[in-house]
């Protein structure tokens, strides 16, 4: 059997997404994007899975929106229900880039709450691309039972889910900011005050809402 330049350019640039060096991994991956082949899908999602360096991880995402949905969708959906965080992190936030609305029945509540904070966060952002019209009050009523989880990025990332959601937010938010968790009042008024002025900074917004449940003010969305 012959073997061509481009299945020696393949076979070498799936070697080096192994490569200890993440420089060219970056480059391996940079090389299967611009050259998508269909034998690079497995390794692609495969690596994604245990891709230590953000950079390289994202490139990846980039390689694999290069080839056919076709053949990345059945991958992905596959890796979302994977017992490793971060396959399922990585899955997610690949389907968020290629958009497919294939996706949306895979971003259960299961995941919209997994345990793992970066799993979650992709699964947001997931959805808020995905969900179908009609679909948003009942994405925001799931994400509001989020409310006053993780730390301030985690807390910025469900932020940022509930507003690209508009008008859906509002009412779950109402409710939210009359909640008994403090986190979970604190956090919804923020992401009220966030609605109501996107261009807010988030810290200032968090750190006005806790004086206001700790001063017990009153729970009105207009406050």
């Amino acid at each position: 059997m012959t073997i061509t330049r481009q299945d020696t350019d393949a076979m070498r640039a799936l070697q080096g997404l192994e490569d200890g060096r993440p420089s060219v991994r970056l480059g391996a991956a940079l090389a299967v994007g611009t050259t998508p082949d269909p034998r690079f899908v497995d390794k692609l999602v495969e690596r994604c899975a245990i891709e230590p360096e953000f950079f390289v991880r994202d490139m990846l995402t980039w390689a694999l929106t290069r080839h056919p949905v076709s053949m990345t969708l059945p991958e992905l959906l596959r890796e979302v229900r994977s017992e490793r965080a971060q396959a399922r992190s990585q899955a997610l936030h690949t389907l968020s880039k290629i958009g497919d609305p294939r996706a949306w029945p895979a971003l259960t509540r299961t995941l919209l709450s997994d345990a793992d904070d970066e799993v979650a966060r992709s699964a947001w952002r997931a959805a808020v691309v995905l969900v179908p019209e009609g679909e948003e009050p009942a994405l925001a009523a799931v994400l509001a039972t989020q409310l006053g989880r993780g730390g301030r990025q985690t807390q910025l990332s469900l932020s940022r889910a509930l507003v690209a959601l508009g008008e859906a937010t509002g009412p779950v938010l109402l409710a939210a900011a009359t909640a008994p968790d403090p986190r979970m009042r604190a956090h919804a008024r923020a992401t009220q005050r966030l609605l109501r002025d996107p261009n807010a900074g988030f810290g200032c917004a968090i750190e006005e809402a806790k004086r206001v449940v700790a001063l017990g003010g009153p729970g009105q969305e207009g406050r």
